[in-house]
């Protein structure tokens, strides 16, 4: 297939199952997309078995996307700077101290929780996989998404308070997540002992710090561009610019490009780019970048169903994704739990949040994109199948159940 023809068949695809949902399905769109891409795999993967010339063009459209390249190299910066440009940084602001908390600590807890519990509980499974892998599956699992979050709490009942941490949380715990993950899977190739420890957190501190400073130059540049100009169509041509631009230095200079690209859309997104015309250019541009976000994200989850196609292995480990859910849920609660034990008064986070911000934090496609990054060893097809249970379970289950979970928690506080 060539590049136009994948392209095509894609947008056709997504916009079938979206015009599905919306007329027929009527469930919230990214738990709805997901769900019919789902069906429409399993049923290619049977037709395919029956008869291979029937499903070709489906198979052939799974096979030929390189699902990790194309989420992490090209479509998260756009939705990053979608998502971040899009919220309120005052808001932001006064809920930093629980976002800049559970997207750091949060997520290395939450690895190191996962990581010791399925080391330990898999073998009574006769699931046996070395620790140091182990923590690799909570590095890549333990991160929130940013797109299905964003995706799934637009029509919740979240407080504002909750929506605000865990939108932020989501924007900012990738880059820390990917930096973790990185550096256990030079473990895992390279040992332990090989690993310079030192350096390592160096390489932590230049990629974290660095992709900050680099994202709120870039941010202002462009900012100073957008402003001294009406012309929509610049405008807009500009803040592509930004984040392409972002992508191509922070990947030359090993730089965390979420961390840059977030950084950059909350500096551009949270001032007026044109005051001569009454805010109108800004608020076009925020429109312009919702489209952005919103036909991103079902094209995303669309993928996301699509790449089911290619895990013909996922009958053999059903366990292994049951074992994952229950671990990554129990990390995630214990992640949140333990910082707001010591930290309560600072954090400012009722005990009683605890279990929405669990259920709400939703895992999506990067968890795939960084599993099917993993070099080819025999715990490859278990880590990815595992992966794949957890953000299926997060997006369908998670998603359609949250507000229940919310209701059911302030109805407790109020008998109480």
């Amino acid at each position: 297939m060539d590049l136009f023809f994948v392209i095509a068949l894609l947008v056709i695809i997504s916009a079938t199952y979206s015009y599905i949902n919306a007329r027929f399905i009527k469930l919230p769109g990214t738990i709805g997309i997901v769900s019919i891409a789902i069906i429409a795999s399993i049923l290619v993967l049977v037709i395919d078995r029956a008869d291979p010339r029937a499903a070709k063009y489906l198979t052939s459209l799974a096979k030929n996307i390189d699902f990790s390249r194309t989420v992490l190299n090209i479509m998260l910066g756009f939705l990053l700077f979608a998502g971040s440009f899009n919220l309120n940084a005052k808001k932001l602001q006064k809920e930093m101290r629980p976002v800049l908390l559970l997207s750091t600590i949060g997520v290395i807890l939450s690895t190191g929780v996962f990581g010791a519990l399925f080391y330990y509980i898999a073998p009574f499974f006769h699931i046996y996989v070395p620790f140091v892998y182990c923590l690799l599956f909570g590095a890549l699992v333990s991160p929130t998404d940013p797109v299905a979050v964003g995706a799934i709490i637009k029509n919740s009942r979240l407080p504002p308070h909750l929506e605000t941490i865990i939108s932020g949380e989501s924007l900012f715990n990738d880059g820390v997540g990917l930096i973790l993950f990185t550096t256990l899977l030079e473990i895992t190739e390279s040992g332990i002992k090989d690993i310079e420890f030192s350096k390592a957190a160096f390489l932590f501190i230049q990629e974290v710090f660095g992709g900050i400073a680099l994202g709120l130059i870039f941010g202002l540049i462009a900012f100073r561009l957008m402003r001294s100009i009406t012309d929509f169509q610049t405008i807009v041509l500009v803040s592509l610019s930004l984040v392409m631009g972002i992508s191509l230095v922070a990947s030359y200079l090993d730089l965390s490009i979420p961390l840059a690209v977030v950084s950059a859309g909350l500096l551009a997104g949270n001032h007026s780019i044109n005051l001569e015309d009454h805010d109108h250019s800004h608020q076009a541009l925020e429109k312009f970048w919702r489209l952005v976000d919103e036909l991103m994200n079902t094209i995303l989850f669309v993928m996301i169903g699509l790449q089911l196609v290619n895990f013909p292995f996922l009958n053999n480990y059903y366990m292994t994704g049951s074992l994952a859910i229950i671990l990554i849920l129990a990390a995630r609660w214990t992640s949140i739990m333990l910082p707001l034990t010591f930290l309560r008064h600072n954090l400012k986070v009722k005990y009683s949040n605890v279990n929405i911000l669990t259920w709400a934090g939703l895992r999506g496609g990067i968890s795939i994109a960084l599993a099917m990054s993993l070099p080819h060893t025999k715990y490859r097809e278990l880590i990815l199948a595992g992966s794949y249970f957890i953000v299926i379970f997060s997006i369908i289950i998670q998603g359609l159940t949250l507000n229940r979970v919310i209701n059911s928690v302030y109805k407790a506080n109020t008998n109480s």
